[in-house]
């Protein structure tokens, strides 16, 4: 292979491989439908949120209030209330799943609440289901402390403390999980998209022989890398696009950052997960074997390790200090800022920076590799 670049051949390569992109229909599903696909699978089958919870109520009580308190339960959009008058009907139906949890009303609710006496109200949750516990817990402490509040506004009374606490959550006031769910979801579709249009189309070019015939040829190692990506490149940006506008109009997830950032983040992103794809396949020239090893080695540590679904800091420090290995830890925060905050660049720079640093190491891995094999 020739060391000059020269501008004629890296030209006549890049129609080559454009030519080659439009007469083979695998390269458009792997960079078009499968992104469709696989965000609608995240963005409908992959939720945090609680909509209506099944719960059991067990009313001992016969009291006004109990009754008003169970009826406020009853009201509530968080809940879907099967009622009993005892803990015991409602055990067999938490223990088989079809609730998730038995919110009890004492025998005693009502005269402790006459008294003047504190009337607590016991919450039996699943256990197995820590994270729907948790919300179960909260939400019922919710519906019973709204309830006491309006009891005391109906007798002219203070409720509790005059201390009070005004939350607000910036950028995602209905903490709705999809909006930080599907900026994530479009990093871990880029980052498989990426790796794999690479790794399999220059592998099929290994098995046929045709690289190895081209190799023989004055193209220069820089030119045949660069003929390999940049159309690549100019592919994954498409599907960056398509992806992001389907999130946006289909999803309702909100974009308050500029494209200008967007394109940045995914640009920087795309350097390293096509140098990827080249490393595989200049190591394996196998169709099979790289899309294996692109899935083991991009698609699994971007959906573990990158704080898509784990919180980076709730993770053992070693795994911690695995995750700064995996380039689409630094594409997902930028990616959810774009999206639901606005532009950042602060943060984008210092993760842009980093992204080339990888995607530098991945494309010399690739020419070394490429080189050795064709010598």
């Amino acid at each position: 292979m020739s060391r000059a670049l020269a501008p004629r051949r890296l030209r006549a390569l890049l129609v080559k491989e454009t030519l080659q992109i439009v007469r083979d229909p695998s390269t458009f599903l792997i960079a078009l439908v499968l992104p469709v696909i696989l965000l609608f699978l995240f963005g409908y089958g992959v939720s945090l949120d609680t909509s209506r919870t099944r719960i059991g109520l067990a009313l001992q009580d016969g009291s006004a209030p109990a009754r008003s308190l169970a009826t406020a339960f009853e009201r509530s959009h968080w809940f879907e209330v099967t009622g009993r008058r005892d803990v015991a009907g409602l055990k067999g139906e938490l223990i088989g799943g079809r609730i998730r949890a038995i919110i009890v009303i004492p025998a005693e609710f009502g005269r402790q609440l006459a008294g003047g006496e504190s009337a607590p109200i016991q919450v039996i949750t699943d256990g197995s289901l820590p994270n729907t516990a948790a919300f179960v817990a909260a939400y019922a402490e919710g519906v019973r402390a709204n309830w006491a509040a309006g009891l005391a506004a109906e007798h002219g009374v203070q409720a509790g403390p005059r201390l009070a606490l005004a939350q607000r959550f910036w950028f995602n006031p209905e903490l709705a999980s999809r909006y930080f769910l599907l900026p994530g979801a479009i990093a871990i579709v880029m980052t498989m998209i990426g790796t794999l249009l690479t790794a399999l189309v220059v592998a099929r070019e290994w098995e046929r022989g045709t690289l190895e015939a081209m190799m023989a040829t004055p193209v220069a190692l820089a030119e045949f890398l660069a003929a390999k990506v940049i159309p690549y490149f100019v592919l994954a940006l498409g599907s960056m696009t398509l992806c992001t506008l389907i999130a946006v109009f289909a999803f309702g997830v909100p974009f308050r950052g500029s494209p200008l950032a967007l394109a940045a983040i995914a640009s920087a992103f795309l350097i390293p997960a096509l140098g990827q794809g080249l490393l595989i396949s200049a190591v394996t020239k196998n169709q099979f074997v790289a899309s294996q090893v692109a899935l083991l080695s991009a698609f699994l540590p971007a959906m573990m390790l990158s704080g898509f679904l784990f919180e980076i800091d709730s993770m053992p420090r070693i795994i911690q200090l695995i995750t700064y290995a995996v380039p689409a830890r630094y594409l997902i925060p930028p990616l959810q800022t774009v999206f639901v905050a606005g532009d950042l660049w602060d943060l984008f720079l210092r993760n842009i920076a980093i992204l080339l640093g990888f995607g530098a190491l991945f494309f010399a891995l690739a020419a070394r590799a490429t080189h050795r094999r064709v010598a």
